[in-house]
């Protein structure tokens, strides 16, 4: 006489639970910026090099044959006209590089110029937008966020050095391409060659921002 066994009961692995729940709860968070931050990066650094390759080749920017006096005042503007159509790339380089000295050389105003781009770039461009800004157990809202970055920027670039060191860097690197352009006579440049489409140091402008509207479309929408 055979008994009969006894039913057997599911039991349940509060481990597998726990552990399908917590998936289940970090998948239903929200995904964090840094991949779209590096996509930004990526593409800006690309942009910017495809930008570089552009340039004239500076062997013939500082060519000594290539210079002379202007005769009059109107030729000088015909010459940077001329000079900087041509040697664009290369003068918006000169002019960067002079700003890049110009922070390097005061590091308290790099510092706090640092500060500010990273303030904008992850506290607004890259937080996600249901995701408030909380600081100090008080939660800030899209608008109010927005208002306090842009008065930290007036106060960064018009309170402190920042502003006098920025403006006087790109006068100086502005003053530096127009004397070289006045002086450096344009004939022998090859100034009917077709120009191709979004050439130019800053071209880079116009991929990052339609990068950064892919990556933060609500940025818009937060104002």
């Amino acid at each position: 006489m055979s008994s009969a066994s006894p039913p057997i009961l599911p039991i349940s692995n509060p481990q597998t639970v726990s552990s399908a729940t917590v998936a289940g709860s970090v998948q239903s968070q929200p995904p964090i910026a840094t991949p779209a931050f590096r996509s930004f990066i990526n593409n800006l650094s690309e942009s910017l090099r495809n930008g570089l390759s552009q340039r004239r080749p500076w062997a013939e920017l500082v060519d000594r044959s290539s210079f002379s006096k202007p005769e009059s005042f109107s030729d000088a503007a015909l010459r940077i006209r001329k000079n900087y159509t041509y040697f664009r790339v290369n003068y918006l380089t000169v002019v960067a590089l002079v700003l890049a000295f110009s922070l390097v050389t005061n590091p308290f105003s790099l510092l706090l110029l640092s500060g500010l781009l990273a303030s904008w770039v992850f506290l607004y461009l890259f937080r996600p937008s249901d995701s408030p800004l909380t600081i100090l157990g008080r939660s800030y809202s899209d608008r109010e966020t927005l208002g306090i970055l842009v008065v930290l920027s007036i106060v960064v670039i018009f309170l402190t050095s920042v502003g006098s060191v920025i403006i006087s860097a790109l006068l100086s690197g502005v003053a530096v391409v127009c004397i070289h352009a006045a002086f450096r006579a344009p004939e022998d440049l090859f100034l009917d060659e077709p120009e191709p489409a979004a050439t130019g140091f800053l071209s880079f402008l116009g991929n990052a921002a339609s990068n950064a509207a892919a990556v933060a479309p609500a940025v818009g929408a937060r104002v």
